[in-house]
């Protein structure tokens, strides 16, 4: 009788480092927020007061929506770069419907959010329906929608602090405090998204779907999964949230302007890669989006507090970029090999 070695099946890879990365795609995200908090911290202690922390988490929840919305698409193998646009094109539409066509603000507001969901309709359509590679139709729709923006204003910003009916502002922007910290309703609106789709990705059947789409297609569909509704759904859900950030950011600033959100896409799908999503799809993690967007957005902070040049920003970001890309495709490499 032939003895086989039952410690570790023949079809498993060995565990090693590499699979624990791979299992706990988050743990990388946190170790580099944790050593830039130290190392902007060890270089002004302002970077920690109570007044920075939340001017910071301020901005941070506007991207984050739309973070948190890209981060299930390109779960799905899909990305948007309409989302900016959309961001700044949601708010002129509803501002014009209260300043110019006398729209109460609520019905203004359901309209709006309705507009963003047709956008992201339509582009799932193109990219289901045609076949259409997302790149080229979410460029499209980048360009149709913000030459829309601008076409509609004429170039000019959209007046939004006469909102006339304050508590739709005071329910998404009211701001109060909690040990002299001033907190924003819009950051409580962001954990109450993460919280629920991280609940979606991963304890809910239609998060598998989301995973199994982008993992392997067409696995997915001899399975019984619905792809190309996941797939439009999930383009209608990050059009939504672009233009509830934007709305957001548009009573926070008072002001609607065309113009809001150029490269807000690439600076979100910046987030969820950094965060560990799979930029081919497959694989998608909300608890490092949430790092992701909290390491992007303190460190145009932090790096402004220590000195830095703000335009050396992107410096730092196009260079965590490369490295994280770096070590997740090490680590793929190595959980493949067996290692």
């Amino acid at each position: 009788m032939t003895e086989t070695n039952s410690a570790v099946p023949p079809s498993q890879p060995k565990p090693g480092l590499s699979n624990f990365f791979i299992a706990t795609p988050e743990l990388g995200p946190l170790v580099l927020l944790v050593v830039m908090l130290v190392v902007f911290t060890a270089i002004n202690p302002a970077f920690l007061s109570l007044n920075n922390i939340s001017n910071a988490l301020t901005f941070t929840v506007e991207l984050g929506l739309m973070a948190l919305a890209m981060t299930l698409l390109m779960t799905s193998g899909e990305f948007d770069l309409s989302v900016g646009s959309v961001f700044g094109f949601t708010p002129v539409v509803m501002w014009t419907l209260f300043n110019a066509w006398g729209v109460p603000l609520f019905p203004a507001f359901i309209v709006a959010i309705a507009v963003a969901l047709f956008i992201g309709l339509a582009s799932g359509l193109f990219v289901t329906r045609l076949g259409i590679p997302s790149f080229l139709v979410t460029l499209g729709m980048l360009l149709v929608v913000r030459g829309t923006a601008l076409w509609l204003t004429s170039g000019f910003p959209q007046r939004t602090w006469d909102a006339g009916e304050q508590w739709l502002a005071e329910v998404l922007v009211g701001d109060f405090y909690i040990g002299g910290m001033r907190i924003y309703m819009s950051l409580i609106w962001f954990i109450l998204a993460a919280a629920i789709l991280h609940y979606l990705l991963t304890k809910t059947r239609f998060g598998n779907w989301i995973q199994a789409t982008g993992g392997n297609p067409g696995a997915a569909r001899n399975r019984g999964v619905p792809t190309k509704r996941v797939k439009v759904a999930l383009f209608m859900l990050s059009s939504a949230m672009a233009g509830l950030a934007g709305i957001i950011s548009s009573i926070r600033v008072s002001a609607a302007n065309p113009n809001s959100g150029t490269s807000y896409e690439l600076e979100v799908i910046a987030m969820v890669v950094i965060g560990g999503t799979v930029l081919t799809g497959g694989r998608g993690t909300i608890i490092g989006t949430v790092l992701g967007v909290l390491i992007l957005r303190l460190m145009r902070n932090g790096i402004v507090l220590i000195g830095v040049p703000g335009l050396a920003y992107n410096i730092f970001i196009g260079a965590i970029i490369l490295g994280m890309m770096a070590l997740h495709a090490g680590l793929d490499r190595r959980h493949n090999e067996g290692v």
